[in-house]
């Protein structure tokens, strides 16, 4: 791999104990390039969402160790660095729902990311506007998410995991609340995200008409993960 955003190897997470015990993630490696878009395959239980919110160091895993742009951030399972600071600022996530902020405009949900990594001011103000407007909702910067469609909603919620220019977004299921249309439109944006920005994009999803965006396919069963073989590269 030439510019890995992120590498994560041997993770393990269970969850119960003896005859209970659920084995989430077993032993995974996973490695994803800077403008690469993965897709992350597999049945309820199998262990996406569980490797998902350990890559985006939301639960870690029990053992195993992660880097993100060469720096060790998680070593066999304990934290090296301000957790916190990192997601802030270097990952961005996008969830099946958007969950925006009700009483916040479009804009305004944007900005409030940039805020809580102490960017404020006319610059961060801009920037707000200006991917709003990368994202085709110049126009509705100033509604309210209720007067936004479910798409729009989903793109605000992307305009605001870019708000920090994070080299590594994380969507789960990101399509799921959307029309096929407006699901190939979510994944085709993804897609140009990663590949214009240098960015690393990781999804989990279910939605197999929309495979052909994605550069690697892998599959989790039993929380064992592969990459499908004749997977696009």
């Amino acid at each position: 791999m030439d510019h890995p955003i992120l590498r994560a190897e041997a993770l393990v997470k269970t969850y119960g104990q003896g005859d209970t015990e659920l084995v989430a993630l077993n032993h995974v490696n996973f490695v994803v390039e800077a403008g690469e878009v993965a897709a992350l395959l597999g049945p309820s239980g199998s262990g996406k969402s569980t490797l998902l919110t350990a890559l985006g160091l939301l639960n870690l895993p029990e053992r195993g160790s992660i880097w993100l742009r060469d720096r060790l951030v998680v070593a066999e399972g304990v934290a090296q660095v301000d957790l916190a600071a990192v997601r802030r600022g270097s990952i961005g996530f996008v969830f099946q729902k958007a969950n925006l902020i009700p009483f916040l405009t479009a804009r305004e949900n944007v900005l409030l990311a940039m805020q809580l990594n102490d960017r404020v001011g006319r610059a961060a103000a801009a920037r707000a506007v200006s991917l709003l407007g990368e994202l085709g909702l110049a126009g509705r910067a100033d509604h309210l998410p209720e007067a936004l469609s479910g798409g729009q909603q989903q793109r605000v919620a992307i305009a605001r995991a870019l708000a920090n220019e994070p080299p590594l977004i994380l969507a789960d299921e990101p399509t799921a609340a959307l029309d096929s249309h407006r699901g190939r439109e979510v994944m085709e944006l993804l897609k140009r995200i990663a590949h214009d920005r240098g960015a690393a994009v990781v999804v989990v999803t279910h939605d197999h008409r929309t495979l052909d965006v994605f550069d690697t396919i892998h599959e989790m069963e039993d929380g064992v993960l592969t990459r499908r073989p004749g997977a696009p590269a």
